[in-house]
């Protein structure tokens, strides 16, 4: 009886590559169960976070800073001259010549257009540093920038409470060489010296705490820069 010819089967060695159907677990969350875009930082599917601006220097507040240190510093040294130089050279002198020369400073100082900038510049310039300071995050400069200009505050009050009345008496003797009663210069120099030492330590406080600010804007600036 004649039978079919023999014909080999075929079957699939199971070392070849062979498609498999797509895990949805894996087209949905990805490899390693990390989370789909549409998943990440929360909001719609396909919506991709923006990304973060990063800080800009602040040339404002760094011109601010160094106005306050500079007027600070010089306002620090008038105080102080009259501390080591005026005040103890004026005292070696009659009641007359100590009277005519305050006269004068004072009045030099009142007219003086240069000295009234820096003289209300230095709170203005410190105030403006730590409130630009503060909006851009960085609160532990605006807070030293604030400490000055507090400082200076006390300063002006100060001035404005105490010194400049006793000026204002001291004017209105009038004339050094018409005036016979000198009684109000012995309070005016127990007064007037010991306020003005008060006003050259808060000033000097106030004028190393714009420093440290300066600096610490600095280093900031620096780290911004170098980021970018």
């Amino acid at each position: 009886m004649n039978s079919a010819p023999w014909q080999p089967t075929y079957e699939p060695d199971q070392s070849e590559d062979v498609p498999m159907t797509p895990d949805p677990h894996v087209q949905q969350y990805g490899p390693s169960g990390a989370q789909a875009p549409s998943q990440q930082q929360g909001g719609r599917p396909g919506d991709v976070p923006a990304p973060q601006p990063a800080g800009r220097p602040s040339k404002a507040a760094g011109r601010l800073h160094m106005v306050s240190v500079l007027t600070l510093g010089l306002m620090a040294g008038l105080f102080f001259a009259y501390d080591v130089s005026v005040m103890p050279g004026l005292a070696k002198t009659d009641d007359r010549t100590y009277v005519a020369a305050m006269q004068q400073f004072n009045a030099e100082i009142d007219g003086n257009g240069l000295f009234a900038l820096i003289f209300m510049g230095a709170i203005l310039a410190a105030g403006l540093a730590a409130f630009l300071e503060f909006r851009r995050g960085h609160k532990t400069i605006a807070l030293w920038a604030g400490l000055a200009a507090v400082l200076y505050l006390a300063v002006l009050m100060l001035t404005m409470g105490v010194e400049i009345p006793l000026n204002t008496q001291l004017a209105d003797l009038g004339d050094p060489a018409k005036v016979h009663d000198f009684a109000l210069v012995d309070k005016f120099k127990g007064t007037w010296e010991t306020v003005n030492i008060c006003r050259t330590l808060l000033t000097t406080a106030a004028l190393g705490c714009a420093a440290y600010a300066a600096r610490l804007h600095g280093r900031a600036e620096a780290l911004l820069t170098a980021g970018r």
